[in-house]
């Protein structure tokens, strides 16, 4: 098996479309041809934290990565607040109001109870705790479905490592390493990692995701390979310093209590991104990294470019602030 060892999702995605094009196989597939690797591969993120991916020529939509990873937490799979963001998330729907696969709902609701309390009440009462099992593929409603949306990511494995840290593993049957594993995966189950070990009282740990089928479409791969990468060669911003101009992943619960964290997690879930009143969070991330994100992308989708920077402009996390504004600024150029 292959491992992809990187500190970050911005040194990952380069190594990995690096080694689907020194090692991969052009087949076809239901969407398209694709490079393949001829087995699984492991990608291990040593600071999963620094989540955002700042690379110009991916131009991945950071305010759809940031919503989507805290709604994912909400337990819900109504449809309609991510197609809000990115329009044809409603072809994953089989009925265009929910997602069948949603790993929110799976985490939280889908069977029968929360999983995500059940684990870390495990972990709190025994750290040395082997079966902690976080399980999103079910067999009975996924196994030979037709549906457009069954998990991606099928399970994840949290412990407590030798550090006391909450590492987690977790295994996907099928990864486009585009859009899924250095997309969307990282920012999603990263911030679950870092939601868990602050139930737990712990430390995040590391994160090791295990892609079974490790593939990219040759539409979206190619002009990636041919990108200019003197960008992201010469100023990987998490690895130098916040002084200098470089950029820190800011902890989710900052400023603020677990009670706080999950009050504002539930009202997020209970409205629609345009209709939700700021004022009622009461976390410091919530408030002031999601607020002037979300009013950021409500003011481009209004083709308010000015105002949409101003807003980016006020995100208090340094990284996804500077990931916002660049891609407002991508689409005025």
């Amino acid at each position: 098996m292959r491992t992809v060892n990187a500190r970050n999702v911005n040194d990952a995605v380069l190594s990995g479309i690096d080694l689907l094009a020194q090692e991969g196989f052009e087949r076809d597939s239901r969407n398209g041809p694709v490079l393949v690797m001829d087995g699984p591969v492991t990608t291990l993120y040593r600071a999963p934290t620094e989540r955002v991916l700042t690379w110009r020529a991916r131009d991945a939509n950071p305010f759809f990565h940031l919503y989507e990873a805290l709604y994912m937490l909400t337990g819900n799979a109504s449809v309609a607040p991510l197609t809000w963001f990115v329009k044809n998330m409603n072809r994953f729907s089989d009925d265009g109001f929910t997602f069948n696969g949603f790993y929110g709902q799976r985490w939280r609701g889908h069977f029968g109870y929360d999983q995500l309390r059940r684990i870390a009440d495990q972990l709190t009462r025994n750290q040395d705790d082997r079966r902690c099992v976080l399980q999103m593929w079910d067999g009975r409603v996924d196994l030979g479905s037709g549906s457009n949306d069954v998990p991606c990511n099928t399970a994840v494995y949290f412990s407590i490592n030798i550090h006391d840290e909450l590492d987690m593993t977790v295994t996907n049957r099928s990864n486009d390493i585009v859009w899924g594993a250095y997309g969307a995966n990282s920012v999603h189950m990263s911030m679950l990692q870092e939601y868990m070990a602050n139930l737990i009282h712990v430390p995040v740990g590391r994160y090791w995701q295990m892609s079974n089928n490790f593939h990219g479409y040759l539409d979206t791969l190619v002009p990636l390979l041919a990108a200019d990468r003197s960008d992201i060669d010469t100023f990987n911003p998490y690895s130098i310093a916040h002084e200098s101009g470089g950029i820190e992943a800011t902890p989710l619960n900052f400023g603020a209590s677990q009670e706080d964290i999950d009050a504002d997690i539930a009202y997020i879930g209970s409205r629609h991104p345009r209709s939700i009143d700021w004022t009622e969070c009461r976390s410091h991330f919530f408030g002031e990294v999601l607020a002037p994100a979300v009013e950021a992308y409500k003011a481009h989708k209004a083709k308010d470019p000015e105002g949409a920077l101003e807003h980016a402009e006020m995100i208090s996390a340094s990284d996804w602030r500077l990931a916002c504004t660049e891609w407002i600024e991508r689409r005025q150029a």
